[in-house]
């Protein structure tokens, strides 16, 4: 079989970011990069998925909510991908994730979703953990531009 496009990134030379991991016709997938790939801290399983209800609730009810098409964790614990349509652009995008991680770093309440009718693993939820990797990510972006979005060659 052949490899698949993210399987011939670098993950060595990856830093933590935003990036375009492929294009498909009108829908862009984007690589959030919240931990450095191979670094030995990664996403623990509790906040990985309270920051999954937050980030998709907050993409899906934003001004971009026609253009989300997927919201979801990598399996490696280091990041999320998001999948939107082009019509977005970079500089949307960028800022669609600012905000939604301002919002997570400032959510006080019931998680959404994360009761057990609506959760599969509704116990395993982490909210402080996932505000903490949100107040971390705003620092790493707040002088992200659309050129830095290219995987380092």
């Amino acid at each position: 079989m052949k490899k698949i496009a993210r399987f011939t990134v670098d993950h060595d030379r990856l830093e933590k970011g935003l990036y375009v991991s492929r294009i498909d016709g009108d829908a862009v997938t984007y690589d959030i990069r919240m931990k450095k790939p191979n670094g030995g801290d990664y996403l623990k399983n509790a906040e990985l998925h309270t920051f999954e209800h937050l980030f998709a609730t907050y993409a899906r009810n934003s001004e971009y909510s026609d253009s989300v098409i997927y919201v979801g964790p990598m399996g490696c614990r280091t990041g999320f991908y998001l999948v939107m349509r082009d019509s977005v652009g970079r500089g949307g995008f960028i800022s669609l994730i600012k905000d939604s991680f301002r919002f997570i770093a400032s959510f006080e309440g019931e998680i959404p979703g994360a009761k057990r009718k609506e959760c599969g693993n509704y116990l395993e939820h982490d909210l402080d953990g996932a505000k903490r990797v949100a107040r971390d990510m705003i620092e790493v972006l707040k002088d992200w531009t659309p050129e830095k979005m290219e995987y380092v060659k």
